[in-house]
C-alpha cells in the first residue's frame, strides 16, 4: 500500500508518535497530547462536552476517554493503530 497523501505534512513529532504506535510489543509510552496531535494531523480530534475525544483518520473514527496520566493504554493503542492502518498509514509512514 502506498503512503497516504496527508503523510506529506507530518512533522518529525507526528511521525515519531506515528512509529511509537506501530511499535512492537506495544509502546506503554505513547503520550495522550501528542496522539491528539497528530490524529488533528491525519484526521480530526474533536472534544465532546462529557470529556471524550473522538479521533478519525480516513473513514474510520474511535471514541477515546482521555487517560487518567499522560500516557495512553496497550488497548488504545492498539484501536489507534487499526484505524491509522485503515487509513493507509503504516510505520513506514512516520520516516
Amino acid at each position: 500500500m502506498s503512503q497516504p497523501a496527508e503523510s506529506v505534512h507530518l512533522s518529525n513529532h507526528h511521525r515519531a508518535t506515528l512509529r511509537q504506535i506501530f511499535q512492537h510489543p506495544v509502546s506503554h509510552n505513547v503520550e495522550w497530547h501528542s496522539v491528539v496531535s497528530l490524529f488533528g494531523a491525519v484526521g480530526s480530534a474533536t472534544e465532546h462536552h462529557d470529556g471524550k475525544f473522538v479521533l478519525s483518520a480516513g473513514s474510520e473514527r474511535i471514541f477515546v476517554e482521555p487517560p487518567p496520566h499522560k500516557d495512553i493504554d496497550a488497548q488504545t493503542v492498539l484501536d489507534l493503530r487499526r484505524i491509522l492502518t485503515a487509513a493507509g498509514y503504516t510505520a513506514e509512514s512516520g520516516r
